[in-house]
């Protein structure tokens, strides 16, 4: 019973951050191709509202650009709450999940604000749809009126007056935590990311320290985010050098899938590795764990900044001291190359043959 209440939970919740993860993308991309381009000026803090009237235009649109962003990078809190709503109860839940997510979002509650106001909306537009019974001529209103009414009223309640405080505080002291974190414990902090996601592969592990990260760009705390961001890439470029390197431990099946998580690798899809880790999983997690961490604990320490969520190529040259960034993308895919290729036989590239004598096989006893 359990079971089957936690998948469709995940399933719920996988169904909103699906929806959200285009905004968050497009958001934080815009701000950070305003703020790079704000550093050509000489300007670190191209949001300033002093900047919306500068003499020099391209400053004002780049002031304008940053706010543009902002404005589809909070939309992510709404946009999960009501497409975690429409996964419970089709569309009734949308306008509920949007207001619930709105006052998450007002009231500071942040992610679990969010995701919390997403359930409350989607069951309560549920249940008023299931035990809510009118004569059938006024069936009608049911779906047009009282769902929505009825359904965004109790989702703002629960959310303002029993839940959305203690997350609003618990987000705060989540900030407060990761803000005053320094050295050793920012490190740590970045390598555990790392670990998370480098041990399923985009697996609810992976998303659900990419999506935590990614809900705190809002916050502009981005320590987390760098880990991630290096972190999804690692592996399917890791696995894919490991099958350069030591082409006679992998056979042509895996070689191919090889190449194909290189791409993916580039262009930040870590469900690349997935082939390795299907066919060894004991030897092929504990390798992606490692470097993953190490690649995210390494890009923080030496100061490295992602402000976007993007792990790809064409997002490497958009981050503060990109170069540490790179550096530390190689080291990581270096060391799952490394244990990957140290863990795995001699013989575990050799290809499968198979012969079969002629008495042994009957056409007529395989079409029986």
């Amino acid at each position: 019973m359990f079971r089957k209440i936690g998948s469709e939970l995940k399933k719920h919740v996988l169904t909103g951050i699906s929806y959200m993860i285009p905004l968050v993308i497009a958001g934080a991309v815009i701000m950070a191709i305003a703020r790079v381009g704000g550093s050509f000026y000489g300007i670190t803090n191209i949001w300033d509202a002093k900047y919306a009237d500068s003499a020099n235009g391209i400053i004002s649109l780049l002031h304008s650009l940053d706010g543009f962003g902002g404005l589809a990078l909070g939309m992510m809190f709404p946009v999960i709450a009501a497409f975690i709503a429409y996964s419970i109860s089709d569309k009734l839940g949308i306008a509920p999940g949007l207001v619930g997510g709105l006052l998450a979002r007002d009231i500071g509650a942040g992610f679990l604000g969010a995701l919390a106001a997403g359930l409350i909306a989607g069951y309560a537009c549920l249940l008023i749809k299931k035990y809510v019974k009118l004569p059938k001529s006024a069936a009608s209103i049911v779906p047009v009126f009282l769902v929505p009414v009825f359904g965004t009223l109790i989702t703002v309640l629960i959310i303002n007056y029993v839940v959305g405080i203690p997350f609003a505080d618990l987000n705060k002291a989540l900030e407060s935590w990761l803000n005053g974190m320094s050295g050793t414990n920012q490190i740590l902090m970045a390598a555990i990311i790392g670990a998370m996601v480098g041990f399923d592969l985009g697996g609810p592990v992976n998303k659900a320290a990419v999506t935590t990260a990614m809900a705190l760009l809002t916050s502009g705390i981005y320590a987390p985010n760098t880990a991630a961001q290096v972190a999804i890439i690692i592996p399917p470029l890791g696995l894919g050098l490991a099958t350069l390197i030591a082409k006679r431990k992998y056979n042509t099946e895996m070689r191919e899938a090889g190449k194909s998580s290189l791409i993916m690798g580039l262009v930040g899809i870590s469900e690349g590795a997935i082939p390795f880790a299907v066919e060894s999983p004991l030897k092929v997690i504990p390798a992606t764990v490692l470097g993953s961490a190490i690649g995210g604990a390494l890009a923080v320490g030496l100061g490295a900044i992602n402000q976007a969520p993007i792990s790809g190529f064409y997002g490497w040259f958009t981050v503060q001291n990109w170069w540490f960034y790179i550096l530390a993308i190689a080291v990581g895919t270096l060391v799952v190359a490394g244990m990957s290729v140290a863990l795995r036989k001699d013989s575990a590239g050799q290809e499968e043959s198979y012969t079969v004598e002629e008495d042994d096989f009957d056409e007529a006893e395989w079409e029986a």
